[in-house]
């Protein structure tokens, strides 16, 4: 049997309904909404309501995905949930998703590679579409960042949103779909993006939270030499896993999480911010959610199509960060 591809033939995205302006995170932060927007391009986010969790913002998305794909959640083999902010530590957010899909007996399982983690997924479920063993995946990134946020905490708290965005994967047409993808992590830089509490090292406590180990910790200047390193790294290790120049890549999605980190990739790499779909002002920073969401925006606005290149990338805690080239297969 020839080995096909896995293409992305359907995508959807879950935006909660309330608008957090900077104006209004300037309030808890001692800030101003002119200084978020000057140093994260971001002007205002969205935010979950209290009922919902990663998986319903999760299902929404998936359901949007595959009605884009002309399925039904029947037609599901895997899916796989890339978060950070799963409804609990177990079972599996991709279990609950399954569930509210009606479906007993697919696969489910979670990813968690920070903001990373929808590459890392994407990446995943492709190798079940290549290897035969499944011939639909249904690939959905999803986070509630809002519950983890010190909102007095200047570094993260004008950063993050709330979203979740999905696709679904099936095998490509000959030359068309994933053509390459690399990964890579250092845990040497786990320091820099974290969550102390709430697992086996410190388990939740009345001290832990009485001294904010719960909560989204950041050293940003250190994540943005991060990024500033590796976000070009893979994008032309990518390239040359799949023999293409960056001048025939029609489009870069990028994971949404500063404007000036794009910015500096873009100057580093000598390339136009053109080139980026860039939608960060609208949602900020929703972790595994922003290349999916940014991903479905390009193709509403037509900035994708039949034929064209494209580069997704991203970054994360773990430290870890990755690529994937592929050719657009429309419908």
């Amino acid at each position: 049997m020839d080995k096909k591809n896995a293409a992305i033939t359907g995508v959807g995205i879950c935006v909660p309904n309330q608008v957090l302006t900077n104006d209004e995170v300037a309030k808890y932060t001692k800030t101003t909404a002119e200084w978020i927007e000057s140093r994260t391009g971001i002007s205002k986010r969205r935010i979950a309501s209290p009922e919902q969790a990663a998986s319903d913002l999760g299902v929404i998305a998936a359901e949007q995905a595959l009605t884009n794909a002309g399925l039904s959640a029947k037609d599901v083999d895997l899916i796989i949930a890339a978060t950070a902010t799963p409804d609990m530590l177990f079972p599996a957010t991709a279990c609950i998703i399954q569930h509210k899909l009606g479906l007993k007996n697919t696969a489910a399982f979670d990813l968690e590679a920070g903001c990373s983690g929808f590459i890392y997924a994407l990446n995943v479920g492709s190798h079940f579409i290549t290897s035969g063993q499944y011939r639909t995946v249904l690939v959905i990134g999803t986070e509630v960042l809002s519950r983890l946020l010190d909102w007095e905490d200047r570094e993260t708290s004008v950063i993050m949103g709330d979203g979740a965005g999905a696709v679904v994967l099936q095998p490509a047409l000959p030359g068309y779909g994933i053509l390459s993808c690399c990964l890579g992590a250092d845990g040497s830089g786990g320091e820099y993006l974290r969550l102390p509490a709430g697992g086996s090292r410190m388990p939740i406590t009345h001290q832990a939270i009485d001294q904010k180990m719960h909560l989204f910790k950041m050293n940003g200047p250190e994540v943005f030499r991060f990024a500033m390193q590796k976000v070009p790294e893979a994008i032309n290790q990518v390239l040359a896993l799949s023999q293409t120049s960056l001048e025939e890549v029609s489009l870069i999605v990028p994971h949404q999480a500063n404007l000036r980190i794009l910015e500096a990739v873009a100057r580093v790499m000598d390339i136009s911010m053109d080139k980026f779909i860039v939608n960060m002002d609208r949602y900020g920073n929703t972790s595994s959610a922003s290349i999916p969401i940014a991903l479905y925006e390009a193709l509403a606005e037509g900035r994708i199509n039949h034929g064209d290149h494209i580069v997704l990338t991203g970054f994360g805690a773990g430290l870890t960060w990755g690529s994937i080239h592929m050719c657009w297969q429309a419908k």
